[in-house]
Order: structure tokens, then sequence, then C-alpha cells
């Protein structure tokens, strides 16, 4: 059964039975009559079994709304929150256009995003993404702190494109329809010797592969011992050598960025925290981002070798805080120039 609007009704009252208006097949009259009487089934069968509002039916009825929550008061109708809003209508609900198992299928199997599930199943994306919580599956993060959507070039394409051609990151991502910092992203990632850029020959090493520099220096092996944080060598996507994230706290991200010298690209590498998360946090802590430009300390210090300046300040010294004179816009202009400068190191 169902109103004049198409909501769907369920049995009244009790849920035991439907009600004599329910039953009636010709109609009976919903007005009050001439001497403003209202049969109290009449208002109980509006409001329990077409799930109308005391608005609604006041409407329907054509009698004040205050006389029809005393009638259903006195004929002991409990009512329903105020701001609860009529009965919703009951869409699919057995689950059956998108079950638990075709969710996670979809979501974790096929590793397809709740827009494209969304678009496949003919259902609002927010929908999935509530079936999602509800089915246990944990969501992946969107957006510039995405870590399981990210596009990753495979490894054998690397090693064709870039290692053997000896193309550059930004002709492989040309070739590829993706930025070089994505190439260079993965390549670390991958663990695939990187080639030193810049315009100018510098001395040191002419190639790295970073996480097994980052786990060699004394400086930041010494600071994920101390903070118990384990080794994860090289050999896959973020997502898939931190199937979850380590914790960032203040002691660990203010000893790897500013006791190590690690850029923020260093310090998600080594957590699996996306750099963006990290550098949010850091301002959230209150810890100051370095001047933008340059390498970072520690690519600086890789560079030297093993007799190179370990620090950039001397020891003690506390890291400068930003300036309070620095505009909103200096100071978002800083930590996208730094951010830009993580992507080679």
């Amino acid at each position: 059964m169902a109103d004049r609007d198409g909501w769907r009704v369920n049995a009244c009252a009790s849920n035991a039975a439907p009600c004599e208006y329910c039953l009636a097949r010709d109609g009976q009259a919903e007005v009050a009559s001439p001497d403003g009487k209202v049969d109290p089934r009449l208002l109980s069968h509006l409001y329990l079994c077409l799930g109308l509002s005391t608005y609604r039916i006041a409407a329907r009825t054509r009698i004040d709304r205050q006389r029809v929550t005393r009638a259903l008061h006195r004929a002991g109708v409990p009512l329903r929150p105020r701001g609860a809003g009529r009965l919703r209508p009951v869409r699919d609900p057995d689950d059956r256009r998108c079950p638990p198992w075709l969710l996670r299928e979809l979501y974790e199997g096929a590793r397809l995003n709740s827009r494209q599930i969304a678009a496949i199943l003919g259902i609002p994306e927010r929908t999935v993404r509530d079936r999602l919580h509800r089915a246990g599956v944990s969501v992946r993060s969107r957006g510039g702190w995405n870590r399981e959507d990210r596009v990753t070039v495979p490894a054998q394409v690397l090693r064709v494109l870039y290692v053997e051609l000896g193309m550059t990151a930004a002709e492989v991502g040309q070739r590829l329809g993706l930025s070089g910092g994505t190439v260079l992203r993965s390549a670390h990632a991958l663990g695939v010797p990187v080639r030193s850029g810049g315009a100018a020959p510098l001395s040191g090493p002419e190639e790295i592969e970073l996480i097994s520099a980052l786990y060699a220096d004394p400086l930041i092996s010494g600071v994920l011992t101390a903070h118990n944080i384990a080794r994860v060598p090289a050999g896959g996507s973020l997502s898939q050598r931190f199937r979850a994230p380590l914790p960032l706290t203040t002691p660990l991200v203010k000893d790897l960025y500013w006791e190590c010298g690690a850029a923020l690209n260093h310090i998600e590498l080594l957590t699996g925290q996306a750099a963006g998360t990290v550098r949010k946090f850091m301002q959230h802590a209150g810890i100051p981002l370095r001047s933008a430009g340059g390498r970072s300390p520690f690519m600086r210090r890789w560079r030297s070798g093993p007799g190179g300046s370990p620090a950039e300040r001397p020891p003690g010294q506390p890291p400068p805080r930003p300036s309070h004179e620095d505009s909103h816009a200096e100071r978002a202009a800083r930590s996208k120039k730094e951010m830009r400068n993580d992507d080679i190191g």
C-alpha cells in the first residue's frame, strides 16, 4: 500500500495487522465532519500507516495541527521526536542491487572507486560509501592525501624507458601521459635507481635507490630504531609497502625532518603516510618547514659521503620558527615549493 505521494506503507498501529482504513476499498472520508469532530482511528491511520506528519494530517483533514497532536496523544499513539520527519520509503531493503559481497569485490578486488561503483550500480556515490562503511570495508583516502589509488608506473616499464633507453622522467611521463613527479615517485617506491638531476653536474653518486639510502643513513637509522619503526624494503606502491600507515608523532616527525634533514616525501617513504598528510600534521603540531629551494639536508649529506656534515645548523640549536610577518600567501607558496622540491629529494 502507498499514500498519494507514492510512499510505501507498512502495517499500522502495532504493525500486527492493517487497520480498517487500510482494508477499506471504497475509501472513507478524511476530513472532519460538519461539527468539527474527527475519528481518532483515522488520525492514527494517517500518522502510523501512511507516515504523515501532524502538519500534513492537519492539512488533509482540515483541522488545526494542535488538535491533531492532542487527539493522537489521547488515542495513545506514540509520536515521533520533533524533527525526525515522516517515514522514509523503503528502498532496496535487502541490498539486492549492491550486496556487501559485490561492493567488497568491486572496491577491494577490482580497485574501483566509489564514483565508478555508483555509475555501475546506478545508485548515489554517497550511498556506496555509506554501505561500504556499514559492511566494514576500510575506505581508501582521496584527494591530495591519497595513498591507495595513486597511479604507479610498473617497474618493468620504468626499467625499459628510464634505465635502458635513458629517457628522462619528464620524457617517460610524456610518453605515458603522466607527470615527471609521478614517474620519479614510482621509481623511488619500486626501488628503481634514479639519476641525479639538475643542469649543473654535481659531485657524488650519479644515481640513488632512495629507500635503501634512507635506511642506510646513520642518523635516520638511529631515529627509526629509537622509535621502533620497522624497515620496509622497496618493491611496491605506498599502500602495498604499508597496508596501514604508521602513526605520526611530534617527536618522530621533528627528529626525521629537522635532526635528520629528511624531506616530506622521505618521511612518506619511511612511514607510509602521504607527504600531504605529513605536511598537515606539521602545521597542526607547530613544526615549521624549512625555507623553500634546493635539496634537502639529507640529500646533500648523502652526496657528500660519510664525511659530510650531518646537519644544517649547530647541534642543540632549535629549528627556526616561521616569521609572523609572513603573509598567508607567502606561507602557502613556500609550502607548495617545498612539495615540488621533495619530488626530487
